[in-house]
């Protein structure tokens, strides 16, 4: 099931050097020693720390820290690499995780998922089964591995399902996404009771009147593709009927059926458990069924599930929420509101 949305979290402050700044996960299908696998990346960055979560279900889970994003005398990553052994069916396989971010790029606007040249890679008994990144060539060369083949050259190349990122602002926030192999600039923007989406700085969508539309969906067009958009903006507009409430506005563009999405954990299911429903000025953290969600936000992401419910199975991996068929990818964006 797709996550819902949360019932009255309170405004992240700033002052907290332990609120990303950017938050974004990723889920991808792939191979993992000859099984198929949901593999979800984290990408986490606040004032004093950058790191990236990696987790298979029933497999492993490792988190890499990247170099501080504040004081620039400590950024000298140095490339690295990781061996787990896991038993499948009474024989052991090896899983060896490369990595170099010496010389990633970061977009100014998306700090924690890097840009260019970088790389990421899996093997499973010496055999390539997920890369990410530009720096093919780099891996090759330090790895060792003779022979070996592109992801985008294998017979089931690794394929990214859906990317769920938090974002952070007053009335503006930005993501990039890629949309059928296309990347476009998403803008959200609300203020006076209304909300605006842009799409490459361009305007896609305008909705008025948000305290009696606070969620609904429309059809728009990302670099021609026909995307279904839904909005929540309840917890903006649950406040007198204004828009200047606290809390997160979900957003979700949808394409074909729709992705995979993973379960919250690490870094992100922190900054959930943190904006959750805890009383202003309190320093105590809500618990376990304040994560439940709100019978009143049955809401804008049931209806992307239900929008795609004809052809979609269920499934059993338990990294995931809910299953896209093929050619599906979702975005899903929690826009934060900060003091």
């Amino acid at each position: 099931m797709i996550p819902a949305c949360f019932s009255h979290p309170n405004t992240l402050s700033t002052s907290s050097h332990q609120v990303p700044q950017n938050l974004i996960t990723c889920i991808y299908q792939t191979q993992l020693c000859n099984s198929p696998t949901y593999l979800t990346l984290t990408w986490s960055k606040t004032l004093f720390s950058h790191s990236l979560t990696l987790y298979a279900s029933d497999a492993f889970s490792i988190t890499i820290s990247l170099y501080p994003s504040t004081f620039s005398f400590f950024r000298s990553p140095r490339p690295g690499s990781k061996s787990i052994y896991l038993t499948h069916q009474h024989q052991y396989q090896r899983i060896k995780l490369y990595w170099d971010f010496t010389r990633a790029e970061f977009n100014p606007n998306n700090a924690a998922e890097p840009e260019s040249c970088f790389y990421i890679a899996i093997t499973c008994n010496a055999k390539l089964e997920f890369f990410l990144g530009d720096l093919f060539q780099d891996l090759v060369r330090r790895s060792g591995l003779v022979n070996v083949t592109p992801c985008h050259q294998l017979v089931q190349p690794p394929t990214l399902l859906s990317r769920r990122e938090h974002v952070f602002g007053r009335r503006n926030y930005t993501s990039r996404a890629q949309f059928l192999g296309s990347k476009h600039e998403i803008g959200i923007e609300c203020g006076g009771g209304t909300l605006k989406v842009k799409v490459d700085g361009e305007i896609s969508l305008i909705v008025k009147r948000l305290a009696w539309k606070f969620r609904g969906n429309e059809k728009i067009f990302v670099g021609g593709i026909e995307v279904e958009f839904f909005w929540d903006v309840f917890n903006w507009v649950n406040n007198n009927g204004g828009t200047n409430g606290s809390g997160h506005g979900t957003f979700v563009f949808q394409v074909g059926e729709g992705g995979v999405w993973p379960e919250m954990v690490g870094p992100e299911k922190r900054l959930m458990r943190k904006g959750l429903s805890t009383p202003a000025g309190s320093s105590s953290m809500p618990s376990m069924a304040s994560l439940s969600p709100s019978p009143s936000c049955s809401s804008v992401l049931q209806w992307a599930e239900e929008s795609s419910d004809g052809s979609r199975s269920s499934c059993s991996n338990s990294s995931t929420r809910s299953c896209g068929s093929n050619g599906g990818f979702s975005l899903l964006l929690y826009a934060w509101r900060r003091d």
